[in-house]
């Protein structure tokens, strides 16, 4: 009897972990596959196979954005940092600059580092960014140059969570509340 009653708690509790009801927004299956071919703050040529094997984070910016990207990545630090240190190595938070002209591989090197090592800068050419860009629904534009050169990039501010298979999973705002961020990458990454 006793040995029925484990084997029925066993079952009970692993068919719980199939109920968790995500705090962020599911969207599995709205968009395709994790996918891309782009260079990683290191120089290295890299596609979206050299993350699979733990989840990722993907999210469209530019290191001199002076509001949405240093708030959101903020955002995923703190929530990453609440994850335990174990499972929190298996992320992956992978920010696109949408700004390569002035963006280099150093400054999205050391833009990525102030928030952690799960983030890594990535960039490519114009052609590259508009594929991956309108893959997932974001977009992006630029003003017109000022006198000095300078200008502003507008872009989309949505962060798009994939599971270890490259399968999309969950849409995050900035301002989803921390401790729900951080309970979705938890399930995430031990879900499998």
């Amino acid at each position: 009897m006793r040995k029925w009653h484990l084997i029925l708690l066993t079952v009970l509790a692993l068919s719980g972990c199939k109920d968790y009801v995500w705090q962020t927004s599911e969207i599995s299956g709205a968009m395709p596959p994790l996918e891309f071919e782009l260079q990683d703050e290191d120089g290295r040529i890299v596609t979206a196979a050299d993350y699979r094997g733990g989840p990722a984070l993907l999210f469209f910016g530019f290191a001199n954005c002076p509001d949405v990207c240093p708030t959101t990545l903020a955002v995923l630090a703190e929530a990453t940092q609440r994850l335990d240190e174990n499972i929190r190595e298996d992320l992956k938070v992978l920010f696109v600059s949408v700004d390569p002209e002035r963006d280099d591989l150093e400054i999205l090197a050391r833009y990525t580092d102030a928030f952690g090592p799960q983030f890594i800068g990535l960039s490519g050419d114009k052609q590259a960014l508009t594929v991956l860009t309108r893959r997932y629904g974001s977009t992006y534009s630029y003003s017109k140059k000022d006198n000095d050169g300078s200008y502003d990039v507008s872009h989309s501010s949505a962060v798009l969570a994939f599971d270890r298979g490259g399968q999309v999973r969950l849409l995050i705002r900035a301002d989803d509340p921390i401790d729900a961020i951080a309970a979705d990458l938890r399930h995430l990454i031990i879900e499998g």
